[in-house]
């Protein structure tokens, strides 16, 4: 199955959460923090969005920090993905 976003919207899959801390502590899945760097799997075209016309800046395969709680989980052949709006993403990693 093959999701496309529509409009301004980023499809993002979440990277794994540490399990453990840089003094080699191991967390447990309660106490993680949820994590808010991502890689981009699909874009949404863009256009007119609330009266504005939109462009896209973020490309399939780019690394972004979204807000911690932004957008909708879907979970799509075993997989989970977030949907969240292009103004939800924070920043590129490069």
């Amino acid at each position: 199955m093959t999701i496309k976003p529509l409009f301004d919207r980023v499809l993002i899959q979440m990277t794994e959460a540490e399990e453990t801390t840089k003094s080699g502590i191991v967390l447990t899945g309660s106490s993680q923090e949820k994590p808010q760097i991502a890689e981009v799997i699909a874009v949404g075209p863009g256009g007119i969005v609330d009266g504005k016309e939109v462009f896209m800046n973020v490309k399939v395969g780019d690394k972004v920090i979204c807000s911690k709680y932004a957008g909708n989980e879907v979970k799509v052949d075993g997989k989970e993905y977030t949907i969240v709006r292009q103004s939800d993403i924070l920043a590129v990693v490069e």
